[in-house]
């Protein structure tokens, strides 16, 4: 993943973990002027990156050398895992009803987004529903749901569902 142009809604799967232990490893970031924390900082991690440390390298330096770099396509938390490709105009299929589905129930509580039929064929009221969605939220507004926007959409969902609530 290209880090250079990161920004913070951005999704990783990618994470650090020890073997044998199934969470894995909480990482922060820290600038080491605004945000400090114990171990890996920034300028600490380009100094050594500089110095020609791969990112593996760098993570083992700070945090041991029995960590590792993983990643997965299911990220937990979500109710429902990426379909593995953007969903376009022209897209159909349960993942189509089921975006379908979570857009129409963000916009009861985001009315600004309009309402879609449910009926799993990506045309261009859903499209124009992702793009409204897309603008409210602060993601590239093109009607295409590609990986950052499914998780966006998932997470909205989750918040106005309450089905993370007990």
């Amino acid at each position: 993943m290209n880090l250079k142009r990161f920004n913070q809604q951005t999704l990783f799967n990618n994470y650090v973990s020890r073997p044998g232990i199934r969470q894995p490893l909480f990482t922060s970031y820290c600038n080491g002027t605004t945000a400090t924390c114990t171990g890996l900082s920034q300028w600490g991690s380009k100094y050594l990156g500089d110095e020609g440390y791969r990112p593996i390298e760098i993570l083992r330096y700070y945090y041991g050398s029995d960590v590792y770099l993983n990643s997965s396509d299911y990220v937990s938390g979500i109710p429902y895992s990426w379909p593995g490709s953007n969903l376009v105009q022209g897209s159909s299929g349960v993942k189509v009803l089921q975006l379908q589905e979570q857009l129409n129930r963000i916009a009861q509580n985001y009315p600004l987004i309009p309402r879609v039929r449910e009926d799993g064929i990506y045309g261009p009221a859903t499209a124009n529903s992702v793009r409204v969605f897309q603008q409210v939220f602060g993601l590239p507004a093109n009607g295409v749901v590609d990986y950052p926007t499914w998780y966006k959409i998932s997470q909205i969902y989750v918040g106005v569902s309450r089905i993370a609530e007990p």
